[in-house]
């Protein structure tokens, strides 16, 4: 199969990929990456592979079963390292950057919020002073007591010296 593909000697090729395309859902990958990410920080994770480089020494040195596959200096078992870490580091960096994004959105929800907070915590204060300032212009419960209890005193005294009877 050739590399270039043409009509004809005078036009020129198009170059098709050496490799195909691959389509990934990158929220699935994502979410793979993050729970990688997130199993690797884990004790769990450092306890699984202590028990399998303990394990794997243990049968090389020792030779149990008649196995030696990876003698010291343990290059395979190097090897074995070296891949984990090349995969990690893109899957943690990764998992990083959609926690930053996660962060950055939420950020600025807050940010929304707390304007949105502010504008209303600016009218209200508003709408209270201009209730106080009517306020002042109106009677208040201890003023119309207070101006009840001087015309009741004043009708009584009244009263008291026409002489009609205050009871009735």
């Amino acid at each position: 199969m050739a590399r270039y593909e043409r009509e004809t000697l005078s036009e020129p090729g198009r170059r098709r990929p050496l490799l195909p395309k691959v389509q990934l859902d990158s929220e699935a990958f994502g979410a793979f990456a993050e729970a990688a990410a997130r199993f690797m920080g884990t004790g769990k994770f450092i306890v699984y592979m202590t028990v399998f480089v303990v394990v794997w020494i243990t049968l090389n040195v020792v030779g149990l079963l008649g196995l030696k596959w990876d003698p010291y200096p343990f290059i395979l078992l190097n090897l074995f390292f070296s891949t984990q870490a090349s995969y990690a580091a893109p899957l943690i960096l990764l998992a990083q950057n959609r926690q930053e994004v996660r962060d950055k959105m939420s950020l600025d929800d807050d940010r929304r919020i707390a304007a949105q907070a502010r504008a209303d915590m600016d009218f209200l204060a508003r709408e209270i002073a201009a209730i106080r300032m009517n306020l002042g212009e109106l009677a208040t419960r201890d003023f119309v007591r207070g101006e009840l209890r001087t015309e009741l005193r004043e009708l009584a005294e009244r009263l008291e010296r026409t002489g009609e009877d205050v009871t009735t």
